[in-house]
C-alpha cells in the first residue's frame, strides 16, 4: 500500500493548465475565461508566481514591504454610528455601544438639529472618547466651540475644508471619496480622486505637518477582492505621493472605511446585512484603520437591533476571525497583488493627467470628472437592469409579494432603485400575467422559472398553466384566457413549431410573448416580443405596460 506522505505530484506548467482548460471548454475560446472589470482591468482565470513577478518587474517584495510600512500596526478601530430622534437618544445609544465594543463616538445623520443645547451635550461626550464626525449637517462642526480639552482625538469627514483651530490631534484634511463613490466611481477613479484631493489639500504646507492632519475615507463596495486591493493600493500610492514631495519615509496614512450603500436595497433588507458583512471584511483585510458598518435597514430607519447587529459585524471580525493578528493578511496573494499593482498603475497615470490639467478643482470645473462618473454609473445601472450584476432579492430571486417601504432615512444614489421604482409603477398599474407552458414539465421548468423570476422583480406573481401537449387545446386556452399578458414557455423546437398557430388564435386584447430569443419574424404576425436572459428587464417590463395600454384602448 502506498504511503500518503511519500506521494508526490508533478506541478503542471501554465501552458499545461491552459491546454487542459481549452479541452474542458469544448469549443469555447480560452479568452472566455477572462473577465473585464468596470475599471477596465482584465481578470485572469489563473495567477501564478511567474506571471506576477513579470507584471511587477520582480519587485513583489518591495510592493509588499511598502504596503506594510504604510500601514498602522494594531487592530482596526470600530466606529459605530448612533442614530437618534433627540440628543438624549443619541447619547444613550452611543454610551451603550461604547460599553459593548464600539470605540469611537461616531456622528452622522441624525433626526434632530444641532442647536447650542445639543452641541454642548455632544461636546461633553467628545471630550471623553475619540470620535469620527461626518459633517452631514454643517452646524455640527460648531461643537468645537464648546470643547475645552484641546487634546481630544478624532477625524472630521467632510467634502469641504473645515477650519478648526487649536485641536492638534483632530485630523481635518480629508480626501472625502464618498460623494464620487455614490456618483458611480470605480476603484481606479476613487484612488485617483483621493490623490488629486490630497495634492490640493497639501498645497504649500510643510509635508510633515500635512500628513499629521490628512486622512482618506473610502466607501467599500461588494467587489470583495477589488476593494481589498483598493485599500492596499492607496498605501503604495501614498508612498509615491510623499516621494514626489521629497519625503522618503512618510508616516503611515490613515484610512477610514465605511460599508457602501450603493448596492443596498429596500427590498429583502436582510440581504443588506450580508452585503455589509462582505464589505466590512474586505475593508479589514485591506488594512483600513477605522471601520463603520451601516445597519441593514439604514435606508428606511435603523433600529436598536439593527444598530447592534451592525456593530457585531465588526466585533465578530475582530474577535473571532483572527485576521487582526496578522499585518496585511492578503499580502503575497498572486491575485490580490496583481490587482493592487494594476490599480496603482492606472490610478497614478490618471492622477498625473489631472495634475497636468491644473489639479482637482480645475478638472471638476472642466466637467470631465462628472462626465466620467456618469458614464460609469450608467454602466452600473445597465448591468443591474440586464442582470449582469445580480442584486439578490431585488433583480433576481425576488419575493413578488414584498412591497417597497415608502419611508426614507438615508438617501444616496443606489443601483437597486430602478427596480424599487418599477415595483411602485406596477403596484399602481397591475397586470395579469400567465405563463402558457407546453411540453414535458422537466424540460420547460428552467425556462418557466426564469420568466417567473423576471416578473417577480416587479412584484408580479405570474400564474403558470399545467403543461399542454396538444396544440389545439393550447390555442383554445389562449382564445379564452382572462389574462391580458401571456408568455409562451416551451423548448426551442416546440416553440418554433407552435407559435405561428398560437398567433392565429390570439385575441387582439392579449399580448403574447415568447420565453427565449429567436430570429423568426413573429412580430409581423402579432407577437409582442421575447423574454430572455441578458435583456434589459426594466425596459422590457415598462414596454409591456405601454403596449397593454395601446391594445386596451
Amino acid at each position: 500500500m502506498t504511503k500518503m506522505k511519500e506521494v508526490e505530484f508533478t506541478k503542471p506548467s501554465y501552458d499545461e493548465w491552459k491546454e487542459s482548460a481549452i479541452q474542458a471548454l469544448k469549443g469555447k475560446p480560452f479568452e472566455s475565461l477572462f473577465t473585464k472589470t468596470i475599471e477596465g482591468i482584465t481578470l485572469e482565470p489563473l495567477y501564478t508566481a511567474e506571471g506576477l513577478m513579470a507584471k511587477v518587474d520582480g519587485k513583489l517584495e518591495e510592493q509588499v514591504s511598502t504596503i506594510r510600512a504604510m500601514q498602522t500596526e494594531g487592530e482596526f478601530g470600530i466606529a459605530q454610528e448612533a442614530f437618534g430622534d433627540s440628543i438624549e437618544e443619541f447619547i444613550a445609544q452611543t454610551e451603550d455601544s461604547l460599553e459593548r465594543g464600539n470605540q469611537y463616538v461616531t456622528v452622522g445623520k441624525v433626526n434632530f438639529e444641532w442647536s447650542d443645547r445639543e452641541l454642548k451635550q455632544l461636546a461633553s461626550l467628545l471630550e471623553k472618547h475619540p470620535f469620527v464626525i461626518n459633517v452631514v449637517d454643517p452646524d455640527v462642526i460648531n461643537v468645537f466651540n464648546y470643547i475645552e480639552n484641546k487634546e481630544v482625538k478624532g477625524f472630521i469627514l467632510s467634502n469641504g475644508t473645515q477650519t478648526i483651530h487649536d485641536f492638534p490631534n483632530v485630523r481635518k484634511l480629508n480626501a472625502y471619496i464618498q460623494d464620487a463613490h455614490y456618483q458611480g466611481a470605480n476603484a481606479v477613479q476613487e484612488l485617483t480622486i483621493a490623490l488629486a484631493k490630497a495634492s490640493e489639500l497639501a498645497g504649500d504646507m510643510n509635508f510633515t505637518e500635512f500628513e499629521k492632519q490628512f486622512f482618506v475615507s473610502f466607501s467599500i463596495d461588494t467587489k470583495f477582492f477589488m476593494e481589498i486591493a483598493k485599500i492596499r493600493a492607496f498605501r503604495l500610492l501614498w508612498k509615491a505621493f510623499a516621494n514626489a514631495y521629497g519625503v522618503e519615509k512618510p508616516q503611515p496614512v490613515k484610512i477610514l472605511a465605511e460599508t457602501s450603500l450603493r448596492s443596498f436595497s429596500k427590498l429583502d433588507v436582510y440581504v443588506n446585512l450580508l452585503r455589509a458583512g462582505n464589505e466590512a471584511f474586505s475593508a479589514v483585510l485591506g488594512g483600513a484603520d477605522v471601520v463603520t458598518v451601516h445597519p441593514h435597514d439604514v435606508l428606511t430607519k435603523p433600529t436598536n437591533q439593527s444598530i447592534r447587529i451592525a456593530r457585531n459585524v465588526s466585533l465578530v471580525i475582530k474577535e473571532e476571525s483572527h485576521v487582526t493578528k496578522v499585518l496585511d493578511p492578503t499580502g503575497g496573494s498572486y491575485y490580490i497583488e496583481s490587482l493592487t499593482h494594476d490599480l496603482v498603475k492606472e490610478a497614478w497615470a490618471k492622477f498625473v493627467e489631472i495634475e497636468e490639467a491644473g489639479g482637482y478643482s480645475a478638472y471638476v470645473a472642466s466637467g470631465n470628472l462628472q462626465k466620467e462618473l456618469e458614464e460609469v454609473m450608467a454602466k452600473r445601472i445597465q448591468d443591474v437592469e440586464r442582470r449582469k450584476t445580480v442584486l439578490v432579492g431585488t433583480n433576481d430571486f425576488a419575493n413578488a409579494q414584498e412591497e417597497v417601504p415608502t419611508e426614507s432615512f438615508y438617501d444616496v444614489n443606489r443601483i437597486a432603485k430602478p427596480f424599487e421604482d418599477l415595483r411602485q409603477e406596477f403596484k399602481k398599474s397591475p397586470i395579469n400575467v400567465t405563463i402558457l407552458t407546453f411540453g414535458h414539465f422537466k424540460n420547460i421548468k428552467p425556462r418557466t422559472d426564469f420568466v417567473k423570476g423576471v416578473f417577480a422583480t416587479a412584484g408580479i406573481t405570474a400564474e403558470v398553466t399545467d403543461p399542454f401537449t396538444d396544440v389545439e387545446k393550447a390555442k383554445e386556452w389562449l382564445s379564452n384566457t382572462t389574462a391580458n399578458y401571456v408568455v409562451f414557455s416551451a423548448i426551442d423546437e416546440d416553440t418554433k413549431g407552435i407559435i405561428p398557430a398560437l398567433l392565429s388564435a390570439k385575441p387582439g386584447h392579449v399580448l403574447l410573448d415568447v420565453a427565449g430569443k429567436f430570429d423568426e419574424d413573429w412580430e409581423s404576425q402579432g407577437l409582442n416580443g421575447f423574454v430572455y436572459a441578458g435583456q434589459n428587464i426594466i425596459e422590457k417590463l415598462q414596454g409591456i405596460q405601454e403596449n397593454l395600454k395601446e391594445v386596451q384602448r
